[in-house]
């Protein structure tokens, strides 16, 4: 996976639009839902700290976190490791954390499943 294919999967979201962020490629649809980091790692949003911190310790060939990144929810992804159905749903997830309630109401076949 490249750059291209986070571009054509984030901009295949609901109200996504592309700019520039940090002088790095970045999608928003009110709030960034992804962004790149460097050349090789995306940056997107998961539930909480405690996610990102299982994720880099569970597989960190593909996830992997900064200083800057210690307490968010933001981790980062390497592309060159990421298949196209995990890059898909980290964007898909990422961009229902970061979106307001209308979007939320608008959209929510994107949202996490129910667990009730």
């Amino acid at each position: 996976m490249d750059i291209d294919d986070a571009r054509r999967s984030a901009l295949a979201l609901p109200e996504v639009t592309e700019r520039e962020s940090w002088g790095q490629p970045a999608w928003f649809h009110r709030n960034l839902v992804g962004r790149m980091w460097d050349a090789d790692r995306l940056t997107v949003r998961v539930e909480d700290d405690g996610e990102r911190l299982a994720l880099v310790e569970q597989v960190p060939a593909l996830y992997s976190t900064t200083d800057h990144h210690a307490g968010t929810n933001l981790v980062l992804i390497a592309l060159e490791v990421v298949d196209p159905e995990t890059l898909q749903a980290h964007l898909a997830e990422s961009w229902w954390w970061a979106a307001p309630p209308v979007l939320r109401r608008r959209y929510p076949h994107l949202g996490p499943p129910d667990e009730g």
